[in-house]
Protein backbone atom coordinates (compact mmCIF):
# COMPACT_ATOMS: atom_id res chain seq x y z
CA UNK A 1 0.00 0.00 0.00
CA UNK A 2 1.64 3.59 -1.14
CA UNK A 3 -1.05 5.98 -0.89
CA UNK A 4 -2.04 6.95 2.50
CA UNK A 5 -5.21 5.53 3.84
CA UNK A 6 -6.16 6.78 7.18
CA UNK A 7 -7.76 4.14 9.91
CA UNK A 8 -10.08 6.21 12.10
CA UNK A 9 -11.25 4.75 14.91
CA UNK A 10 -14.32 6.09 17.10
CA UNK A 11 -15.35 6.57 20.86
CA UNK A 12 -13.06 3.70 22.40
CA UNK A 13 -12.93 5.53 25.03
CA UNK A 14 -13.61 4.75 29.08
CA UNK A 15 -16.66 6.15 29.32
CA UNK A 16 -18.09 3.22 26.76
CA UNK A 17 -16.30 0.39 29.19
CA UNK A 18 -18.04 2.08 32.15
CA UNK A 19 -21.29 1.90 29.67
CA UNK A 20 -20.77 -1.86 29.36
CA UNK A 21 -20.96 -2.44 32.46
CA UNK A 22 -24.18 -4.94 33.49
CA UNK A 23 -27.40 -2.96 33.75
CA UNK A 24 -25.69 -0.19 32.04
CA UNK A 25 -26.11 -0.48 28.47
CA UNK A 26 -28.66 -3.16 26.56
CA UNK A 27 -26.58 -6.31 25.26
CA UNK A 28 -24.21 -6.04 22.56
CA UNK A 29 -22.70 -7.59 19.85
CA UNK A 30 -19.55 -8.65 18.80
CA UNK A 31 -17.55 -8.91 21.55
CA UNK A 32 -14.66 -9.45 20.21
CA UNK A 33 -14.31 -6.09 17.97
CA UNK A 34 -11.92 -4.54 20.83
CA UNK A 35 -9.23 -7.12 20.10
CA UNK A 36 -9.67 -6.84 15.98
CA UNK A 37 -9.72 -2.66 16.67
CA UNK A 38 -6.32 -3.34 17.99
CA UNK A 39 -5.47 -5.37 15.32
CA UNK A 40 -5.98 -2.96 12.49
CA UNK A 41 -4.02 -0.47 14.72
CA UNK A 42 -1.10 -2.15 15.52
CA UNK A 43 -0.78 -2.69 11.75
CA UNK A 44 -1.40 0.44 10.48
CA UNK A 45 1.24 1.90 13.37
CA UNK A 46 3.76 -0.80 11.34
CA UNK A 47 2.96 -0.11 8.24
CA UNK A 48 3.54 4.11 8.96
CA UNK A 49 0.15 4.90 7.78
CA UNK A 50 -2.09 7.60 9.44
CA UNK A 51 -4.05 7.18 12.14
CA UNK A 52 -7.19 9.34 13.14
CA UNK A 53 -8.69 8.92 16.73
CA UNK A 54 -12.18 10.45 17.61
CA UNK A 55 -13.37 11.01 20.86
CA UNK A 56 -17.00 12.21 21.84
CA UNK A 57 -16.96 15.15 23.90
CA UNK A 58 -20.74 15.45 25.64
CA UNK A 59 -22.03 19.10 25.86
CA UNK A 60 -24.32 17.60 28.80
CA UNK A 61 -22.52 18.47 32.18
CA UNK A 62 -23.78 14.80 33.69
CA UNK A 63 -22.36 12.84 31.01
CA UNK A 64 -19.48 10.67 31.51
CA UNK A 65 -17.83 11.63 28.31
CA UNK A 66 -18.34 15.85 29.27
CA UNK A 67 -14.68 17.39 29.38
CA UNK A 68 -12.68 16.91 32.00
CA UNK A 69 -14.78 13.79 32.98
CA UNK A 70 -12.76 9.89 33.31
CA UNK A 71 -15.11 9.07 30.51
CA UNK A 72 -13.95 10.77 28.02
CA UNK A 73 -10.44 9.57 28.35
CA UNK A 74 -9.46 7.20 25.52
CA UNK A 75 -9.60 4.01 27.22
CA UNK A 76 -6.07 2.73 27.36
CA UNK A 77 -5.09 -0.03 24.45
CA UNK A 78 -5.99 2.51 22.11
CA UNK A 79 -4.27 5.55 23.26
CA UNK A 80 -3.02 7.92 20.51
CA UNK A 81 0.61 8.40 19.68
CA UNK A 82 2.28 11.38 20.22
CA UNK A 83 2.16 12.41 16.36
CA UNK A 84 -1.23 11.06 15.39
CA UNK A 85 -4.45 13.12 15.33
CA UNK A 86 -6.90 13.55 17.55
CA UNK A 87 -10.35 14.60 16.41
CA UNK A 88 -12.84 16.16 18.93
CA UNK A 89 -16.45 15.55 18.20
CA UNK A 90 -19.83 16.85 20.17
CA UNK A 91 -22.61 15.15 17.40
CA UNK A 92 -22.03 11.59 16.61
CA UNK A 93 -20.43 12.65 12.93
CA UNK A 94 -16.92 12.82 12.97
CA UNK A 95 -17.08 15.41 9.96
CA UNK A 96 -18.93 17.90 12.28
CA UNK A 97 -17.41 21.23 12.85
CA UNK A 98 -14.20 18.80 13.86
CA UNK A 99 -11.88 19.82 10.83
CA UNK A 100 -11.27 16.44 9.99
CA UNK A 101 -12.19 16.66 6.19
CA UNK A 102 -9.97 19.78 6.34
CA UNK A 103 -6.94 17.48 7.58
CA UNK A 104 -7.48 14.60 5.10
CA UNK A 105 -7.44 16.98 2.46
CA UNK A 106 -4.15 18.84 3.51
CA UNK A 107 -2.41 15.71 3.79
CA UNK A 108 -4.03 14.13 0.60
CA UNK A 109 -5.50 11.27 2.06
CA UNK A 110 -8.59 9.98 -0.15
CA UNK A 111 -9.08 6.82 1.39
CA UNK A 112 -10.39 6.00 4.88
CA UNK A 113 -11.22 2.68 6.88
CA UNK A 114 -13.51 3.24 9.64
CA UNK A 115 -14.01 1.14 12.81
CA UNK A 116 -15.26 1.70 16.35
CA UNK A 117 -18.77 2.17 18.17
CA UNK A 118 -21.71 2.21 17.65
CA UNK A 119 -22.60 0.84 14.04
CA UNK A 120 -25.60 2.69 14.01
CA UNK A 121 -24.67 5.77 15.49
CA UNK A 122 -21.40 7.39 14.97
CA UNK A 123 -19.73 4.68 12.84
CA UNK A 124 -22.89 5.20 10.50
CA UNK A 125 -23.18 8.56 10.60
CA UNK A 126 -19.18 9.53 9.77
CA UNK A 127 -19.24 6.95 7.04
CA UNK A 128 -22.23 8.46 5.63
CA UNK A 129 -20.50 11.70 5.33
CA UNK A 130 -17.51 10.40 4.06
CA UNK A 131 -19.08 9.11 1.44
CA UNK A 132 -20.90 12.03 0.79
CA UNK A 133 -17.61 14.15 0.73
CA UNK A 134 -16.12 11.60 -1.62
CA UNK A 135 -13.52 10.05 0.39
CA UNK A 136 -13.13 6.29 -0.74
CA UNK A 137 -14.32 4.74 2.66
CA UNK A 138 -14.28 1.11 3.98
CA UNK A 139 -16.05 -0.14 7.25
CA UNK A 140 -15.02 -2.56 9.23
CA UNK A 141 -18.25 -4.94 10.01
CA UNK A 142 -16.02 -7.33 12.89
CA UNK A 143 -14.19 -4.07 14.64
CA UNK A 144 -17.47 -2.46 15.45
CA UNK A 145 -20.27 -2.97 17.57
CA UNK A 146 -23.83 -1.62 18.74
CA UNK A 147 -26.65 -2.68 21.22
CA UNK A 148 -30.23 -4.14 21.63
CA UNK A 149 -32.53 -1.29 20.03
CA UNK A 150 -36.53 -1.20 19.63
CA UNK A 151 -36.89 -0.34 16.41
CA UNK A 152 -39.75 2.70 15.44
CA UNK A 153 -42.92 0.32 16.04
CA UNK A 154 -41.54 -1.21 19.49
CA UNK A 155 -39.86 -4.20 18.10
CA UNK A 156 -37.03 -5.00 20.39
CA UNK A 157 -34.04 -5.73 17.95
CA UNK A 158 -30.89 -7.83 18.91
CA UNK A 159 -28.01 -5.69 18.40
CA UNK A 160 -26.55 -7.99 15.49
CA UNK A 161 -29.86 -7.40 14.05
CA UNK A 162 -28.67 -2.87 14.11
CA UNK A 163 -25.63 -3.99 13.68
CA UNK A 164 -26.41 -5.90 10.26
CA UNK A 165 -28.71 -3.24 8.96
CA UNK A 166 -26.45 -0.38 10.08
CA UNK A 167 -24.14 -1.71 7.50
CA UNK A 168 -26.95 -2.55 4.90
CA UNK A 169 -27.35 1.14 4.93
CA UNK A 170 -24.13 2.10 4.34
CA UNK A 171 -23.10 -0.81 2.21
CA UNK A 172 -22.59 0.60 -1.79
CA UNK A 173 -24.22 3.91 -1.48
CA UNK A 174 -21.74 5.52 1.38
CA UNK A 175 -18.80 2.74 1.75
CA UNK A 176 -17.90 -0.87 1.57
CA UNK A 177 -18.14 -3.12 4.13
CA UNK A 178 -15.73 -5.93 5.01
CA UNK A 179 -13.66 -7.82 7.60
CA UNK A 180 -10.85 -7.26 9.37
CA UNK A 181 -9.30 -10.13 7.39
CA UNK A 182 -9.25 -8.47 4.11
CA UNK A 183 -8.03 -5.21 5.39
CA UNK A 184 -5.23 -6.69 6.77
CA UNK A 185 -4.54 -8.58 3.77
CA UNK A 186 -4.32 -6.12 1.49
CA UNK A 187 -2.16 -3.94 3.77
CA UNK A 188 -0.06 -6.40 4.50
CA UNK A 189 0.57 -6.78 0.21
CA UNK A 190 -0.02 -8.69 -2.43
CA UNK A 191 2.67 -11.30 -1.10
CA UNK A 192 0.13 -11.96 1.87
CA UNK A 193 -2.50 -15.18 1.89
CA UNK A 194 -5.85 -14.62 2.00
CA UNK A 195 -7.38 -15.09 5.51
CA UNK A 196 -11.16 -15.45 5.19
CA UNK A 197 -12.55 -12.60 3.91
CA UNK A 198 -16.01 -12.19 4.43
CA UNK A 199 -16.12 -10.02 1.37
CA UNK A 200 -14.50 -8.68 -1.31
CA UNK A 201 -10.77 -7.14 -0.34
CA UNK A 202 -11.83 -3.16 -0.24
CA UNK A 203 -10.96 -1.51 -3.41
CA UNK A 204 -10.12 1.86 -2.05
CA UNK A 205 -6.96 -0.08 -0.13
CA UNK A 206 -6.44 -2.59 -3.33
CA UNK A 207 -6.32 0.94 -5.34
CA UNK A 208 -3.48 1.76 -3.18
CA UNK A 209 -1.37 -1.28 -3.18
Amino acid sequence: MHRPTALIVIDMQEGMRHALQPGRLPPRNNPGAEDRIAQLLAAWRAAGQPVVSVRHISRSPASVFAPGQPGAEFQARFLPLAHEHVVEKNVPDAFVNSGLERWLHARGIRHLVIAGVSTNNSVEASARSAGNLGFDTVVVADACFTFDQRDYGGTLRSAEEVHLMALANLQGDYARVCGSDAVLDVLAGPTASPARPPAAAPDSIRSSA
